[in-house]
């Protein structure tokens, strides 16, 4: 039986403030990408997180962001590729650690926001994020976004790559995210979301909203953690695979590219 991963953004909270429902969604999900402290998380949550996701049976890796909790790291700022080197491998460690520290094992690496945007556009960025991943531990999958320049850079430096698709998100005739800035960037139906996945599984492709198919291999599905309803996107998600004969499992220790 074929297989997919699941995946969802997740340990985005911070001291006193709650972003999502990690609880819910690790009844759903396959893999989690959890924040390391700087567009969100902190070591209490980071812990607790990896703890929780442990007890669940789900695979957990390092969100890394840049440091910009006011803006949620959903903003760009000026650091150069040697700067963002530096600020991944720091947030990748710190993960690492906080998820020994709660007895569950650091799988991969997926960036976050911002960070990603940049990284997806610019190929000197998304060598600077797959090197900092490749020191910090060689063995980490990288989770790249289909058809863009981190996926190029993670087979560059020898990393197992896995290339994801973004389940609430609409993309450009260029496999590129719409600005959220953009009306429809962000989808909200949740079986409108969960047909759309099932479409872009069968094709095999990047579906654009004028219809252009971009033809990418998929090996996980994303869905952001703090959407508001995330919980029941993730479940409709799931369950329009399941109902299609596909198995939910994470591409931990898969055969990936």
């Amino acid at each position: 039986m074929p297989s997919i991963d699941l995946n969802c953004d997740c340990g985005e909270s911070f001291g006193a403030y709650v972003v999502g429902d990690d609880a819910a969604m690790f009844d759903i999900v396959t893999s989690a990408n959890v924040a390391c402290g700087f567009h969100g998380g902190d070591p209490e949550v980071m812990a607790a997180t990896f703890r929780r996701a442990k007890e669940k049976g789900v695979a957990v890796g390092a969100h890394p962001g840049f440091p910009d909790l006011w803006g949620f790291g959903r903003r760009r700022l000026p650091f150069s590729a040697a700067e963002i080197e530096r600020l991944v491998a720091y947030q990748v460690g710190a993960a690492a650690a906080l998820a020994a520290y709660a007895g569950h094992r650091l799988t991969h690496v997926k960036p976050h926001g911002a960070l990603s945007n940049l990284a997806a556009e610019e190929r000197e960025v998304a060598g600077a994020i797959a090197r900092a991943t490749k020191v910090v531990d060689p063995r980490l999958v990288f989770l790249a976004a289909a058809g863009t320049e981190l996926e190029i850079a993670g087979k560059t430096e020898g990393l197992a790559v896995a290339c994801e698709i973004y389940a609430d998100r609409a993309y450009g005739d260029g496999a590129r995210l719409l600005p959220r800035t953009q009306q429809g960037a962000v989808l909200h139906d949740p079986e409108t979301i969960a047909n759309r996945v099932f479409s872009m599984l069968n094709e095999g492709a990047v579906i654009t909203p004028s219809g252009k198919r971009i033809p990418t291999g998929i090996d996980s599905i994303c869905v952001h953690g703090d959407t508001p309803n995330a919980v029941a996107i993730a479940a409709a998600v799931r369950r329009r695979i399941i109902e299609a004969g596909t198995a939910l499992k994470s591409f931990a220790g898969a055969k990936i590219r």
